[in-house]
């Protein structure tokens, strides 16, 4: 099959984009290359670099950030696609967005190979993406350990890619399927323990991750009031859920909950584990804590382990 002489990578996840190009040069080992930053291209400078060359059969021209592109350039380009020899090939990294879009509608009118990079922002999309990094490193991973991974990586997706790179590597062949113990022994240690850490472990009912992450976020600076806002921000967010019609759309949800799509399936899948009762016994656990930490206890850091406790261990009954 032969090879687009004009490849369009359009989107603004950077992780997918630099793996595209990476596969598109792998196509094109044999040519010339050369890489022009779209930021700091001067007049004439494109020009100079795609007109013919004597000393290469084929060239590769890598044009990054096209929507950086200054205007008088974007007509240079332009002016350049009507007269293209046939060993050069060209490859547009843009965004995505409104900048440059006269540039790429014209682009998209010379029919380029399209590689869509958008930015992977729901929690299904992302939780493919984890499937697919492990099966590209020869590994498997199951629902669980999916889950986890995205909950502890957050939004970054070159970190969550990252992530899956190293948790393959460093897991023991032998095993056949990655879980969520295996992921807690690469975050544990490696990212220092936040509120929330300590919220997600708590309101899963593991009372032992809960009480190590709580030392950890108490060891690594993290205020005691922060971690108990982080609960009851979390326990909060159980009750506005848990009144909510379960076959109701999360984005459709999220306006009148003031709560993210993610967050929303997130306290879907805990409150399979939690119960009205639970919710109200443990805000009025954080209320009797938030008194404590702020003066009322001797020993606020005894009174915050103790609610800590015993929720967790509440909803490990409850389950």
């Amino acid at each position: 099959m032969a090879l687009a002489q004009i490849v369009l990578i359009l989107g603004g996840e950077s992780v997918l984009a630099d793996r595209a190009l990476s596969q598109v040069m792998e196509q094109r080992a044999d040519f010339e290359k050369t890489t022009l930053d779209g930021s700091q291209l001067d007049l004439g400078r494109y020009t100079e670099t795609v007109a013919p060359s004597l000393f290469a059969d084929k060239r590769v021209v890598v044009v990054r950030d096209l929507q950086d592109v200054v205007s008088e350039v974007q007509e240079e380009i332009e002016e350049q696609f009507s007269h293209l020899e046939p060993n050069l090939h060209l490859v547009f990294l843009h965004k995505g967005g409104v900048k440059g879009k006269a540039l790429l509608e014209k682009i998209n009118k010379l029919k380029p190979e399209l590689i869509t990079c958008e930015p992977i922002k729901k929690a299904a999309d992302k939780e493919s993406f984890v499937r697919e990094e492990f099966a590209r490193h020869g590994r498997k991973i199951s629902a669980s350990g999916v889950t986890a991974l995205v909950d502890a990586t957050g939004s970054d997706t070159r970190e969550l890619a990252a992530a899956c790179s190293q948790i393959s590597f460093d897991t023991n062949a032998g095993k056949a399927v990655i879980d969520e113990t295996d992921i807690a022994k690469y975050y544990q240690g490696r990212v220092e323990a936040t509120g929330f850490d300590v919220a997600d472990a708590t309101l899963s009912g593991n009372p032992k991750a809960a009480l190590i992450a709580l030392r950890n976020a108490l060891d690594t600076g993290t205020d005691p009031v922060m971690i108990v806002s982080a609960l009851t921000s979390s326990v909060r967010t159980l009750a506005k859920v848990s009144g909510a019609p379960r076959n109701a759309n999360a984005f459709q949800l999220a306006g009148s909950l003031g709560l993210a799509p993610w967050q929303i399936d997130k306290a879907r899948r805990q409150l399979a584990k939690w119960s009205p009762a639970l919710i109200a016994f443990s805000t009025q656990e954080l209320s009797r804590a938030d008194v404590a930490i702020k003066g009322a206890e001797a020993d606020p850091i005894y009174a915050l382990e103790r609610t800590v406790m015993a929720i967790a261990n509440q909803v490990a009954k409850n389950h």
